[in-house]
């Protein structure tokens, strides 16, 4: 197709999603597509706010959060404050990852504490009784 627009099948294979993802982003109203009958055709501006919803999920964040994310590239008054909001959404789930990767680093080193001991205990077991 040309650089405008891509059917379904260019899509999955430029996003690497599946067709029902696209159609579930479609059904939840974050996707826009064109319809010919049966057919989807995406614009570059699908293209933008699939890139956007991909990111958003990576991060973590709720259909909702990236709801707001894409309304951000909305057309309109009220940008600022869309991105303000943006903004407080963005920082409160950087805060939660940060917990995360705290409480995760604490299991990790938990864990290895845990190998060490196995490995000193192996050794001592291994080793000729001292008689």
């Amino acid at each position: 197709m040309s650089d405008e627009i891509m059917t379904i099948r260019e899509m999955c294979d430029t996003f690497d999603v599946t067709p029902r993802t696209l159609r579930f982003y479609e059904a939840k109203e974050l996707l826009f597509p064109i319809r010919e009958g049966q057919k989807r055709l995406f614009t570059r501006r699908d293209r933008a706010r699939l890139t956007l919803i991909l990111r958003g999920k990576k991060f973590g964040f709720s259909l909702e959060d990236i709801r707001q994310l894409l309304d951000l590239y909305a057309p309109g008054e009220g940008a600022h404050q869309q991105l303000r909001r943006t903004i407080d959404v963005a920082r409160r789930r950087l805060d939660a990852m940060e917990d995360e990767h705290r409480a995760l680093a604490e299991r990790i080193a938990e864990l290895r504490g845990q190998i060490s001991w196995g490995e000193e205990e192996l050794a001592r077991l291994a080793a000729p009784s001292a008689a």
